[in-house]
């Protein structure tokens, strides 16, 4: 039994090497909606043509605490004249409690699978602006993270290989 409870005390030292996650807090950073040709863009057919940006960033703000910032940016022209309907553009961010992960996995925990996280809350954000501003709903479609992460790393080793 004495033994058994040295085995956890040193278990509990072994905690501190654990992983740990958490999700403190979920906030719009930055948030913006224009529709520069209001009203005469809702006097014309409009058949809608939608341009999309999308980026990540991370930096670390405390210790284990990281910011993740998604940035959707969507500017939507009209077909028909090529007049700029709306411009929305979000900054959804996330501050996350993370340690016990080695250097990669933390570089894709914050590139990949936070802002899928994220992600969501970005689209409702933008879907209630478009709506408030008196346009068709733009429910904007799920992104891998995933995917984008691994292109990003791929870029970073080609431009490495480039610099040899």
């Amino acid at each position: 039994m004495a033994e058994d409870n040295n085995q956890a005390a040193q278990g509990g030292n072994d905690t501190q090497n654990q992983l740990q996650f958490s999700m403190q807090r979920i906030y719009v950073k930055d948030v913006s909606f224009e529709s520069p040709n209001a009203p005469s863009v809702f006097q014309n057919a409009f058949k809608p043509k939608v341009g999309l940006d999308l980026n990540t960033t991370s930096e670390q703000v405390g210790e284990n605490l990281y910011e993740v910032v998604v940035k959707v940016t969507a500017q939507v022209t009209n077909n028909e004249d090529g007049a700029t309907a709306f411009l929305v553009e979000v900054e959804q961010a996330g501050l996350f409690r993370i340690s016990g992960l080695s250097d990669d996995q933390l570089d894709h925990t914050l590139g990949a699978f936070c802002p899928n996280m994220l992600f969501p809350y970005a689209r409702e954000c933008i879907d209630n602006l478009v709506n408030r501003g008196s346009f068709p709903p733009l429910m904007l479609s799920p992104v891998n993270f995933e995917a984008m992460y691994a292109q990003k790393k791929k870029r970073e080793s080609e431009a490495a290989e480039n610099v040899q």
